[in-house]
C-alpha cells in the first residue's frame, strides 16, 4: 500500500490515479485545506483520512494500522506570491510538517519516500535548458522550504537509509484525459486554470502579471508539463526505488517554453472565445524563464511524456473545467 499526502489536491489525485492503474492499493492523507474530498471517495474510490501531516500521533497510528511500504508526498502549499507574503505558513507545513512526516516514517521503518519538489529552487537561471546540477538560488520562501526538505532527505538517506525521489516539477497543467480529474485550486493562482476560467465567463478577465521581463514578448516563459505524464513519472520513480534503487532528483518539464501571452492565445483557440486580458505589474518571485531538461528522467527512469503539445494540454483542461464549472 502506498500513502499519497495530499492525495485530494491536483496533482496528488492524479498520482493516486496512476497508481491505481499501475496495481498499487492507496491511502490518502490530506488536510481538505486545498483538495477535493468527492475526487478521492467518489471519484478514485479510495479510502481517504482527513489529518495533517503535523500530526505525529495520527501519522504513526496509520503506519500501525495499515502495511504502508512507501509515501508519496504531495502535502504542500504552492502559491510563490503567498510565500513572500505570509513565509511561517510555508515553512510550517512544507518544513516543519513534512519533517514530522519523515521521523514517523523512520520510526515505522518505511524506507522509500517520493517527493514533490520544484524547479524553483533553481532561481533565475544562468543557463537554459536546466539541468539538476544547476546551481541552486531560490527566490521565494516556498521555493526555500522545498530546498530544505531535499537538503534534509539527502540527510536522512545517510542517517537512517530512508531512500527517495525528488522531483523538481516545471509547470503542471492539464486534466486528466478520461474527465475525472482536473485543477480547481480556491483561490487559483495557476495561469492556465485562470485563463480558461475567463473564457468560461467565471473571471472578467486574465491579468498579464509583468509584460517587462527579457523575453520575447516581455511576458514570462514557462514549461508545461502534463499532469498525466507527471503522475507517471511519479510511478517510475516508487518503481525505481522499490527495486533497489539509489536516492536520486530529477527535472520533469517538456523542454519547451511558452510565455504567458502564447498560452492565452492557445487557450482562446481551444475555447474559440476572445479573452479580456489585463497588463499588471509583476509578481513578487517569479524568474523571467523557466525551462527544463528532463533527459535524466528519460534515461535513468524511462519517463516518457505522452502529452507535450500545449494546445492537447490545454484540451484536456478546457474539457475538465466545461464540466466542473458549467
Amino acid at each position: 500500500m502506498i500513502l499519497v499526502t495530499g492525495g485530494a489536491g491536483y496533482i496528488g489525485s492524479h498520482a493516486v490515479l496512476a497508481l491505481q492503474q499501475a496495481g498499487y492499493d492507496v491511502l490518502v492523507l490530506d488536510n481538505l485545506s486545498n483538495g477535493h474530498r468527492e475526487l478521492v471517495e467518489q471519484g478514485l474510490k479510495v479510502k481517504l483520512i482527513v489529518g495533517d501531516i503535523s500530526d505525529r500521533p495520527l501519522l504513526d497510528n496509520l503506519f500501525a494500522t495499515y502495511p504502508i511500504a512507501a509515501v508519496m508526498h504531495f502535502a504542500a502549499y504552492i502559491a510563490v506570491g503567498e510565500s513572500v507574503t505570509d513565509p511561517g505558513k510555508y515553512y510550517r507545513n512544507n518544513v516543519t510538517g513534512t519533517l514530522t512526516l519523515l521521523e514517523a516514517m523512520v520510526a515505522a521503518s518505511i524506507k522509500h519516500f517520493v517527493f514533490s519538489s520544484t524547479c524553483a529552487l533553481y532561481g533565475n537561471p544562468k543557463f537554459v535548458p536546466i539541468t539538476e546540477d544547476h546551481p541552486q538560488d531560490p527566490i521565494s520562501p516556498y521555493a526555500s522550504s522545498k530546498q530544505m526538505v531535499e537538503r534534509i532527505l539527502a540527510d536522512f538517506d545517510v542517517a537512517y537509509g530512508l531512500k527517495s525521489v525528488r522531483f523538481r516539477y516545471f509547470n503542471a497543467a492539464g486534466a486528466d484525459p478520461g474527465g475525472l480529474l482536473g485543477e480547481d485550486h480556491e483561490p487559483e493562482t495557476h495561469l492556465i486554470p485562470l485563463v480558461l476560467l475567463a473564457a468560461l465567463g467565471k473571471r472578467d478577465s486574465i491579468s498579464i502579471l509583468g509584460t517587462d521581463y527579457p523575453t520575447e514578448d516581455g511576458t514570462c516563459v514557462r514549461d508545461y508539463i502534463h499532469v498525466n505524464d507527471l503522475a507517471q513519472a511519479h510511478v517510475l520513480g516508487l518503481k525505481y526505488l522499490q527495486n533497489g534503487g539509489d536516492s536520486d532528483v530529477f527535472n520533469l518539464g517538456n523542454g519547451s517554453g511558452f510565455s504567458v501571452r502564447d498560452v492565452i492565445e492557445a487557450a482562446q483557440k481551444v475555447a474559440q472565445r476572445e479573452i479580456n486580458v489585463i497588463e499588471r505589474d509583476r509578481r513578487p518571485g517569479d524568474p523571467p524563464v523557466l525551462v527544463g531538461s528532463s533527459d535524466k528522467a528519460r534515461t535513468v527512469l524511462g519517463w516518457q511524456p505522452q502529452y507535450a503539445d500545449l494546445t492537447q494540454i490545454l484540451t484536456h483542461a478546457w474539457q475538465w473545467h466545461q464540466k466542473r464549472h458549467q
